[in-house]
């Protein structure tokens, strides 16, 4: 059996190295502090045994675990990303360890009066006696996705430890920026050369995901005219009256905060302005490509409506397609995720396979080449001062790793 304090020594190392990640900076890695945990995997790596690690210009880790086997099955691959979210500082993280949680109010912070508790997130009340590992309310926590790399390496290690478990050649990966988008652009697949992989990136246990949202961003310009406010009258053109006509022609139910499942959304997540410019910046997402095309062109029609209405070319659209629904690319080759259901019965794990209601390095790694679903790596609340781990979830993602390297071998 895999140590429980063992996995929790290697969870608390790798969540106390900062490695949050820049949207506004484009160099590779966004943020230097990345390398500083990319060093320790690499000697941790080497020291387990792992073989052919390499740390890569870009701060993409690699590593090999050998076939241990006498005739051939495919490479395939595990994956997880080192950054944390710049939504939240990941900065002096003090993790907090609750033994036989009994499920009432955790408090994070008494100075603070921040707390904890299921009569608001109420998936808390699956872990009842479990040991939970939370923030001290005062920054993320990092499982997003440090639980997933704590998971890989552990089972990599628990792989090497015991040679009687019968497995073919594993590659992982640790990716960088991940939380700002970016964390497959350089992710050389044919270097990798693995048949397929998982991202271990998934929130609670039992996720196993193969769907998620086609993804563009919107940058919409509004240019207003400024006139001393006493002598404005038919001169002035106030953008930010302009922006807020915009957002009200926008369908006003189809935003994220009153959408679940399949429904996509227009998400307003950046909004700056005043008299003369304006600028809002929208996420746009859909799970049906048709559907998503038609967001993106309702998002230009409204904006020739209004420069319709205005008698002028006030305000300007740009959309970027950020990634697709990998589920096109998962179809061909379901017996992937059929593999890891099949691990996680026997594991006495309930599937939940369901859609991403995001994306995954394993959208676009799909799109490169590398189909690559998403299993759970035990978190929740991520990207915030609530985020928690159940230790148990952790441990039993790492035997769904062990199971697949032995169901790979017996196919």
């Amino acid at each position: 059996m895999i140590s429980k304090q063992h996995i929790i020594n290697r969870f608390i190392k790798y969540v106390t190295i900062d490695t949050e990640s820049d949207p506004n900076n484009p160099a590779f890695p966004s943020t230097t502090k990345q390398w500083d945990l990319a060093k320790v995997l690499v000697d941790e790596l080497k020291e387990i045994g792992m073989q052919d690690v390499d740390l890569d210009n870009n701060c993409y880790i690699m590593a090999t675990l050998p076939s241990n086997l006498d005739y051939e099955v495919p490479t395939i691959g595990f994956v997880a990303h080192i950054d944390t979210s710049p939504d939240f500082t990941g900065k002096g993280v003090k993790p907090q360890i609750i033994e036989n949680y009994d499920g009432k109010d955790i408090v994070l912070n008494k100075e603070q009066n921040i707390i904890l508790s299921p009569s608001y997130f109420d998936d808390l009340l699956q872990y009842k006696g479990q040991t939970i590992i939370t923030t001290d309310g005062t920054t993320l926590l990092g499982a997003d996705d440090k639980a997933g790399i704590t998971e890989i390496v552990s089972a990599m290690e628990y792989l090497i430890q015991h040679p009687e478990i019968k497995h073919g050649t594993i590659r992982i990966c640790f990716t960088p920026d991940e939380e700002v988008g970016k964390g497959a652009h350089l992710f050389d697949v044919k270097k990798f050369g693995a048949k397929w992989a998982y991202t271990m990136d998934g929130s609670q246990i039992g996720e196993l995901e193969y769907e998620n949202f086609n993804a563009a961003g919107a940058k919409v310009t509004i240019t207003g005219k400024i006139v001393h406010p006493g002598y404005a009258k038919g001169k002035m053109i106030n953008s930010m009256l302009i922006a807020n006509e915009f957002i009200a022609s926008l369908p006003l139910n189809e935003v994220p905060e009153k959408t679940e499942g399949y429904e996509g959304f227009f998400h307003l997540h950046d909004m700056n302005g005043n008299v003369e410019n304006t600028v809002l910046e929208y996420i746009i997402r859909d799970h049906d490509l048709e559907l998503f095309k038609g967001r993106k062109q309702l998002i230009q029609q409204t904006a020739i409506n209004l420069n319709k209405k205005y008698n002028q070319e006030i305000i300007k659209v740009e959309i970027k397609d950020q990634y697709f629904n990998m589920k096109e690319k998962i179809t061909p080759v379901m017996h992937i995720v059929d593999i890891a259901e099949e691990v996680m019965k026997d594991l006495g794990i309930t599937p939940l396979i369901k859609a991403i209601r995001g994306g995954t390095d394993g959208s676009q790694l799909s799109y490169k080449g590398l189909p690559c679903p998403n299993i759970f790596a035990g978190g929740h609340n991520f990207h915030g001062r609530f985020e928690y781990v159940p230790v148990e979830s952790i441990l039993k993602a790492t035997e769904v790793i062990i199971g697949i390297a032995k169901k790979v071998s017996e196919k």
